[in-house]
């Protein structure tokens, strides 16, 4: 009796482990199906500034360009949207509250560049969701990328933390694409970064689920003056 007990105990509790990683898997895989290079919001046609920091030097070889992409996503524009994404994320459902996030975040765009970089990846993400959730989630048409996203990953119950950390690590990939047609590195050493900067994606991304709107803020001026002067750079090849 008490040996048919434990078995049955030990197969509910093998189930219940399948049951989690099924769920996981299908979650990591919509992640990277909406966050791929390929989801057709036009990623590839904007480099937050990099092509400026490039053109000025800041950025020239793999240690100063892994240096920018981790201040962008511990202090900078991505640190912020990481918060108002776990925001968007945990207010789902609520329209009045949705809007005052996706204002915010738009009002923190530093420069046309940067507004229109998140407001046209947003609509994009939007139209391309649409195919699993409905855009009658959303609040409107001009809502930002990082707000849309924590919206989409929100109804369809994907966690938090797995969607921020999606969220960072396709920033962080498509900055080292940017970086490969701008010829500060090549794919060998953009994949060196990009394993450097896992522990940090992580760890960021744990931070923003924690976070709440009094976490917003950034210090990195250098970033900022690079996406203003970008909007005169010519010739360019980014949007941004």
């Amino acid at each position: 009796m008490i040996i048919s007990i434990l078995m049955n105990m030990n197969m509910n509790t093998n189930m219940a482990i399948a049951m989690t990683e099924t769920t996981n898997a299908a979650q990591l895989l919509k992640l990277m199906s909406w966050l791929s290079p390929v989801f057709p919001i036009g990623g590839f046609a904007y480099s937050a500034g990099l092509e400026q920091a490039v053109q000025s030097s800041h950025v020239s070889d793999q240690s100063s360009l892994s240096d920018w992409i981790r201040v962008q996503i511990t202090q900078g524009a991505q640190w912020n949207d990481s918060v108002l994404l776990a925001e968007a994320h945990r207010r789902v459902g609520q329209k009045p509250e949705l809007e005052e996030v996706t204002d915010l975040c738009l009002a923190l765009c530093v420069g046309q560049q940067r507004l229109d970089e998140a407001r046209g990846q947003g609509t994009s993400f939007i139209r391309a969701v649409s195919h699993w959730v409905s855009p009658a989630h959303f609040p409107d048409r001009d809502t930002p990328l990082p707000v849309a996203i924590g919206i989409a990953a929100g109804v369809d119950g994907i966690e938090l933390s797995l969607t921020a950390g999606a969220y960072l690590h396709a920033f962080v990939s498509n900055q080292l694409q940017c970086a490969i047609r701008l010829s500060v590195t090549g794919q060998d050493g953009a994949a060196k970064i990009l394993a450097g900067l896992e522990p940090v994606v992580e760890a960021t991304a744990l931070r923003a689920t924690a976070s709440t709107l009094e976490d917003l803020g950034a210090a990195t001026f250098m970033a900022d003056i690079a996406s203003l002067n970008h909007e005169t750079l010519e010739p360019r090849l980014f949007l941004s």
